[in-house]
């Protein structure tokens, strides 16, 4: 990781880690861990929905704290094997700041442990008994389309639309659909009609959900 491609934070309140790059948090500064919990885990119909070789697949891995969320599930269900893994980053964390940012979720620290362990030392596969990730570097734009995998779920975790549309582009929901296994799923905070619209066209069926805190509404989609 170069320092150019790192990201840049500032800490609202001495706690919630904000990307100067785009304006905005990591995570609600309501309750971080109840957010990944109510969008991505619940959104996708988890922990009810694991099976042994459950893949997730994530747009933005920023804290890590989604992955360790479901994680946590994954092995509160008692699943056999281990969760399977995928994330894409262009601007990754630097060791130090995704400590401080996990460091405020006490209950995720075992699993925390090997990512900050590994992250630490520049490595991007994190492997344990529970779970088999990998972290790609670089802009998904250009590295979804050469992953050969496909997602039981999707967590699209991309800073707003609005700061960041890169994340949000109709050829890149169209990837993330194309590497979606069928009758399969993925959730966002975001409601944005672009958004709706974009994963509508990708081939998802779209239905908009209570969003968490003070957010109206969020989006799930599943394949056919």
């Amino acid at each position: 990781m170069t320092e150019n491609q790192q990201a840049e934070i500032e800490w609202r309140d001495g706690a919630v880690p904000v990307s100067t790059r785009f304006a905005d948090p990591y995570y609600s500064r309501q309750d971080g861990l109840a957010e990944t919990r109510h969008v991505f885990v619940a959104g996708n119909g988890l922990p009810d929905r694991f099976r042994p070789g459950f893949h997730i697949a994530e747009l933005g891995f920023g804290t890590g704290l989604n992955m360790l969320a479901a994680l946590k599930a994954w092995i509160a269900s008692a699943t056999p094997g281990r969760l399977r893994f995928t994330s894409f980053e262009a601007f990754p964390m630097a060791a130090r700041d995704m400590a401080q940012a996990l460091a405020a979720f006490p209950e995720l620290t075992d699993q925390a442990r090997p990512l900050l362990a590994a992250w630490s030392e520049g490595r991007t596969r994190i492997e344990t008994d529970h779970l088999d990730a990998r972290i790609v570097l670089g802009d998904a734009r250009e590295s979804l389309s050469e992953w050969h995998g496909r997602a039981d779920a999707w967590f699209l975790d991309g800073f707003a639309p609005a700061r960041n549309p890169e994340l949000w582009q109709p050829d890149l929901l169209q990837e993330v659909a194309l590497h979606t296994a069928p009758r399969s799923t993925c959730a966002t905070y975001t409601a944005a009609g672009l958004v709706r619209r974009a994963l509508a066209d990708a081939g998802f069926t779209v239905e908009r959900r209570p969003g968490f805190g003070r957010k109206r509404h969020m989006t799930v989609g599943r394949l056919p």
